[in-house]
């Protein structure tokens, strides 16, 4: 059984994940954080350390249509806007990085929605 909090163990992921993924010119990194309330996404250039574009479930275009911003289909909706962002900003190709958190429920939502709305990972 581990002492470490699950936060703990979450960062202790992510930072293990991040030693291999990078997100480059050709094709940057697709960022997920997930909090108890909301759920977040970024293409991230880490070549140029600068986010290209975002979304979440705090965002104007989502607040009105959803109740909560911590179910799957919130995930949904977020993935579906990155996805429509990315590709209005030339990105079709992106590496896909889950912050640490396993993929499963929300992270999975986000990232199939993702997918079918155009990114390819």
């Amino acid at each position: 059984m581990s002492t470490l909090s699950r936060k703990l163990q979450t960062q202790k992921r992510h930072r293990r994940l991040r030693r291999y993924l990078s997100g480059t010119t050709e094709r940057p990194r697709l960022a997920v954080f997930r909090s108890n309330n909301h759920i977040y996404a970024q293409v991230i250039d880490d070549d140029a350390q600068s986010t290209l574009c975002s979304a979440s479930s705090l965002d104007k275009d989502l607040r009105t249509a959803l109740a909560v911003g911590a179910t799957c289909e919130a995930s949904v909706a977020v993935g579906q806007l990155v996805a429509k962002r990315a590709l209005a900003k030339g990105i079709q190709q992106v590496v896909f990085d889950r912050g640490g958190n396993l993929y499963h429920g929300r992270v999975k939502a986000l990232a199939d929605a993702a997918r079918e709305a155009g990114l390819q990972f």
